[in-house]
């Protein structure tokens, strides 16, 4: 298994128009949604192993998600449906120039009871990336059940990422998740936040100084996307700063999603636990950023969050020359 997500899953329902509010809209279409979710579909349809852990509800919409899923490559044998609650829904509306606001309905939905009961130490133990965020972490029972996962993969010796993802608005005290989040980052070998996560996960403002603060906690590959601008990562305490390309933008929703199953799916090909990332050199991971960056500005060129998560053959003369081969190193 080359990466392995826990968390969220939710159905995105996508407008039929931008430059609507919700309520204006006639016509919604269902997607995959829930940044784990995308990010396990992004690093399948790039060629990669990947699997979701979390849980959606008994009933139509959760078949739909793990039917589609599973559809996409996606292990889904540690998906758990359960008839406590219902599966998350969200609609997306979008201004004219691509920016997206959300209406969520999910309100004690499944994906908020994830407990220790979904975290396999030994599935875990087989992923060479295991990837988490914390969207869906507002329980005491599953902070507990991604921290346990934490420790399992951090004693397995594999590459934790986390993705905060934030959305402050959706906590009621949005100090739990800041306490959450000092727990987590130092634990993650990997930590990508976005431009504006960077003062809430770390105090600073700068987010050069937000990676310097994450690699001073433990971190060794921290990342801030940058949207149109790129991204830029510190490594062995020098910044590398990559660029996005230009393109047309219909739907910014995720574009992190795109970086971070792009980047996830190379890191998983080239090094086979955190071990051997930590000799990975500045130019592969520099080449390596530049493609997520690529396949980042292919996802808002169309409407959803995965509708635009290109498959290999789209972008393999894109990729690093290391990562074109299509094997992992042993």
């Amino acid at each position: 298994m080359d990466v392995v997500c826990v968390g969220e899953s939710l159905v995105d329902f996508l407008p039929a128009e931008s430059g609507r509010r919700v309520r204006e809209v006639t016509q919604w279409k269902p997607a995959i949604g829930g940044s784990l979710a995308n990010v396990s579909v992004g690093v399948a349809r790039l060629g990669g192993r990947s699997a979701y852990v979390g849980v959606v509800g008994e009933d139509e919409f959760g078949h739909f998600l793990r039917e589609r899923l599973a559809a996409e490559g996606v292990d889904v044998s540690h998906m758990r449906q359960t008839t406590e609650a219902k599966t998350g829904l969200v609609f997306i509306s979008l201004d004219e120039r691509g920016e997206r606001s959300f209406t969520f309905f999910r309100t004690r939905s499944a994906e908020f009871l994830l407990s220790e009961r979904d975290v396999d130490p030994s599935f875990l133990g087989r992923a060479r990336v295991v990837h988490c965020g914390t969207n869906s972490l507002h329980l005491p029972e599953a902070r507990a059940a991604v921290l346990r996962t934490v420790e399992s993969v951090r004693s397995a010796g594999r590459i934790l990422s986390c993705d905060p993802n934030l959305r402050l608005h959706a906590w009621q005290d949005p100090e739990v998740l800041r306490e959450l989040l000092g727990r987590l980052l130092p634990r993650c070998t990997v930590v990508k936040l976005s431009e504006d996560e960077v003062e809430f996960a770390t105090g600073r403002k700068d987010p050069e100084e937000a990676l310097r603060h994450l690699a001073g906690q433990g971190v060794l590959l921290p990342v801030v996307t940058r949207g149109e601008a790129g991204a830029v990562l510190l490594w062995r305490d020098e910044l590398v700063r990559v660029s996005a390309p230009r393109v047309r933008v219909v739907d910014t929703t995720g574009a992190g999603d795109g970086f971070t199953s792009a980047f996830l799916y190379g890191l998983s090909r080239r090094y086979p636990d955190a071990s051997a990332l930590a000799g990975a050199s500045r130019e592969d991971l520099e080449a390596l950023a530049t493609f997520a960056c690529v396949v980042g500005a292919k996802v808002v060129e169309h409407l959803g969050a995965v509708a635009g998560l290109p498959s290999r053959a789209e972008v393999a003369g894109l990729m690093p020359g290391w990562l074109q081969a299509g094997t992992a190193t042993s």
